[in-house]
């Protein structure tokens, strides 16, 4: 009895098998610690930025500062990805995004509490995001055999999900000490992982004959994407998932509306997260999907059916619990996209096919908070929650159906 259900336990938790390879290992790590020094962060960014200005707007503003940076240099530095080392790459980026913390920290420590300073250091700061982050996606392929990449992407999304939990409350800590600068410090000295992981990394020279980086290798990684319908499905669905069903700017008029007030906000932006870290700790059966295409639409599906639940429940851990159930499928449907985009591409196509998803996965959001105020304005805060999650259901059973190349896509390995 007790052997079935460790051999049960096994096929149900974290497949942690890709640990055993070093340097995938320390880059994993250093990615978890780093991922919470990010957090701290944007949570000091934002407040710093609020207590500058007493204004909400300057808050947002910070998102659209770094967005051009990120989209622009996402399709770029998946050129650079794909033409030169990218141990290399990434340690340059990484270097110029650890010399911007350091001078959000400088602004904070001397007093000066420049706005116009700290502005220019998130958009630097996420252009060297969007140049590292699709060299490390491109990295993982090269680091370890095809039949362990689901498990090293599911491993990445828990861990960063369960920052993105750990680090505001650690950046809230920090700050009631009354600096902006120790959430910096911290930042600073977290990021200090992912320098050594990424210099102990091995050499990963291109591996074929890209050309130049440029404009030119962009459009030729567009190119590749509109000729391979199951990678172009994989980004239209999320798409559609991220801008149609993503309840995130509706969360604070919820907790006012519905759950009695401005605390219960905190749960329900936290709950989409704790979910993919619960959906990840027992994600061992992923790897184990031979039909990852299908799989990669029942989660999609999964996620709009429980968002729009959520937006029916009245009681608050109700609907914690539904969006926990999306933030769960949300992760399913990540690293199915992940995996398939990583395994699919060819080796000299890997950084501008992961600059395209760094550039998805990141606008989406934004583009669905944007949906989600304009629905709310024109008819109400259920109609716009509920119709959201509905309507993303429906336009991707009618995309898989109408085109079938994604959801008969099966793992390669």
């Amino acid at each position: 009895m007790g052997t079935t259900q460790g051999s049960l336990v096994r096929r149900v938790a974290l497949d942690v098998a890709p640990l055993r390879v070093a340097p995938y290992r320390r880059l994993w790590l250093a990615e978890s610690v780093s991922a919470i020094g990010v957090q701290l962060t944007a949570v000091a960014v934002s407040v710093q930025v609020f207590r500058l200005t007493g204004s909400s707007f300057w808050v947002g503003l910070i998102g659209a500062v770094g967005f051009i940076p990120l989209v622009v240099l996402g399709l770029w530095g998946g050129s650079f990805a794909d033409a030169l080392d990218r141990r290399q790459l990434v340690l340059v980026s990484a270097t110029c995004g650890w010399v911007c913390t350091l001078g959000l920290l400088v602004n904070a420590v001397t007093g000066l509490n420049s706005l116009p300073l700290l502005l220019v250091l998130v958009a630097l700061q996420s252009g060297a995001f969007a140049v590292s982050q699709p060299t490390l996606g491109a990295i993982i392929p090269r680091l370890l055999e095809p039949r362990l990449v689901p498990a090293a992407n599911t491993l990445a999304f828990t861990t960063f999900n369960a920052a993105t939990v750990v680090g505001p409350l650690l950046a809230s800590a920090l700050l009631s000490l009354g600096s902006y600068a120790v959430a910096y410090g911290g930042d600073a000295m977290l990021f200090t992982a992912m320098l050594y992981a990424v210099v102990r990394l091995p050499p990963l020279a291109p591996t074929a004959a890209t050309g130049s980086p440029g404009l030119r290798s962009v459009v030729e990684g567009l190119q590749f994407i509109a000729g391979k319908p199951v990678l172009l499905l994989s980004f239209g669905v999320d798409i559609i998932a991220m801008v149609l069903a993503m309840p995130r700017a509706m969360f604070p008029q919820a907790a006012h509306d519905w759950f009695g007030g401005a605390a219960s906000a905190g749960w329900l932006y936290a709950s989409i997260a704790l979910g993919a870290v619960l959906g990840g700790v027992s994600s061992g059966w992923i790897g184990r999907v031979r039909r990852q295409g299908l799989a990669l639409l029942g989660a999609v599906c999964t996620w709009g059916l429980a968002v729009a639940a959520a937006g029916t429940a009245r009681s608050l851990w109700l609907a914690v619990l539904l969006l926990a159930v999306a933030g769960a499928a949300d992760l399913v449907s990540a690293v199915y996209r992940q995996t398939i985009l990583q395994v699919y591409a060819p080796d000299e196509m890997r950084g501008r096919m992961q600059g395209v998803f760094t550039v998805v996965v990141a606008g989406g959001p934004r583009l669905g908070d944007l949906r989600a105020g304009a629905t709310v304005a024109a008819f109400g805060l259920g109609t716009a929650w509920v119709g959201g999650g509905l309507a993303c259901v429906v336009l991707v059973l009618v995309l898989g159906w109408l085109f079938p190349a994604l959801r008969r896509y099966q793992r390669r390995v």
